[in-house]
């Protein structure tokens, strides 16, 4: 399968890094940067195309601060699944999968544990009906005797492409209590624009059941992202698309509830985006504080053109929307957050955003709560086309010493096999 990247989401130019570029070589001499406020920037891993390249997603955590994740392409493949393990003070790269064929092909999505201690993604194709796949990985039941030894994957799903839906994107998957996985895929569905959908263990596999088809309308199309629960099991997400009128017809996305009612659910849009202020196109997810309040962002939109940060709050039985922060664009146009935003145990709220920043090839930023408002602070400004990286699209990770992990989808220090002048992207942290 070839895979096509959404027309908003399209990486600049090689003529709009080339310039700027080559004035930047000296200052990323070091990898390892301190910033103004004592965070400290650091590439742990740059891929070289054997190991994967085009690290889309974000990464995840495990308790003994391992780092999972996964690489949209590959040179012998069609993307990776991969550990990185400190080892003797350095990083290593452990492959856990290489996707191809039947195994799915062009990971999107992150890696999530289950209730099980295995590892769940999709990938938006390959598999059995080449429309992606939902599926987990396990390590080897014995002890692996050899230097490089995959993972086991099992298959849970394959979307057939029709009315049960095709192409899972960026989104992870999540678990209920009970164990069932929900999830989106960002095209099929009745009207061909998407899907919620849940997989429920049966017979010893899986079975999916769509619990939404997205019709483009106002209840708004193409959920890029995956979907949160709250206690009472509803869930949460946000729409690319529809909503509405605006953006030239096709609508500027939406955020939307679901909530189960007798067999079936019910959405309830909770938001409509409308060519303004408040931003346009939420490509990332949603997230909860400890309050039941819901955060989130969008790519494009807001006064200063580089997408926003948005909060809605339970009030009187439904939703009241406050803008954070206005982003502002790059060098080189919008391109704000395409992942979603993590937040740490004080408050703060961490993201990433695709093409603003300093040099218009990334950033990654803090907000803090204070005086009612929301302080904004750059954490790291990606060079463009350097060895730090460019271009993070998946969200950050923060863990409980307050370190942010998270990936840059081109440039670092391996360019071979990646494609002229672009790089192959690279796993970074940032700590206090």
């Amino acid at each position: 399968m070839s895979w096509t990247q959404p027309s908003t989401l399209i990486l600049a130019s090689n003529l709009r890094r080339t310039a700027f570029a080559l004035a930047m070589l000296c200052a990323l001499a070091m990898i390892a940067t301190p910033s103004a406020k004592a965070q400290t920037f650091t590439v742990i891993h740059s891929f070289s195309g054997g190991d994967g390249y085009r690290p889309y997603a974000g990464i995840t955590l495990d308790a003994a601060g391992n780092v999972y994740g996964t690489t949209l392409l590959s040179v012998t493949g069609e993307g990776t699944a991969f550990k990185l393990k400190r080892s003797h003070g350095a990083w290593v790269l452990n492959p856990l999968l290489t996707f191809s064929g039947d195994a799915g092909a062009n990971p999107a999505s992150g890696l999530v544990f289950g209730p099980d201690g295995a590892l769940y993604g999709t990938t938006e194709g390959g598999g059995s009906m080449a429309n992606g796949l939902v599926y987990s990985l396990m390590p080897p039941a014995t002890a692996c005797k050899i230097a490089l030894c995959f993972w086991r994957e099992t298959v849970l799903y394959n979307f057939a492409g029709g009315s049960d839906g095709s192409s899972p994107g960026f989104g992870n998957v999540i678990f209920d209590h009970s164990g069932n996985i929900y999830g989106t895929t960002n095209a099929g569905g009745a009207a061909g624009l998407g899907t919620v959908y849940e997989l429920t263990p049966s017979n010893g596999g899986w079975a999916e059941k769509v619990l939404y088809s997205f019709s483009g309308g106002n209840d708004g199309s193409q959920p890029y992202s995956g979907v949160i629960l709250d206690q009472a099991d509803n869930l949460y997400g946000t729409t690319v698309g529809g909503g509405g009128s605006g953006c030239g017809g096709s609508g500027c996305g939406t955020v939307y509830e679901l909530s189960p009612v007798g067999s079936g659910w019910t959405e309830n849009i909770i938001y409509s985006f409308q060519d303004g202020a408040n931003g346009e196109y939420p490509y990332g997810g949603l997230i909860f504080d400890q309050s039941g309040n819901l955060y989130g962002s969008t790519f494009y939109g807001g006064s200063a053109g580089g997408g926003t940060v948005f909060e809605f709050s339970p009030i009187g039985g439904s939703w009241t929307f406050s803008l954070i922060y206005a982003l502002t664009a790059g060098t080189y146009g919008g391109g704000g957050p395409a992942g979603s935003l993590a937040m740490d145990g004080a408050g703060n709220l961490y993201g990433t955003t695709d093409q603003n920043g300093a040099y218009g090839a990334g950033s990654v930023f803090k907000l803090t709560p204070q005086n009612g408002g929301w302080t904004y602070t750059t954490l790291h400004d990606f060079a463009g086309n350097g060895p730090d990286g460019e271009f993070p699209i998946g969200g950050p990770t923060v863990d409980t010493r307050d370190n942010l992990y998270g990936t840059a989808s081109q440039a670092g220090l391996q360019e071979l096999n990646c494609g002229f002048e672009q790089g192959c992207g690279v796993v970074w942290e940032i700590t206090p």
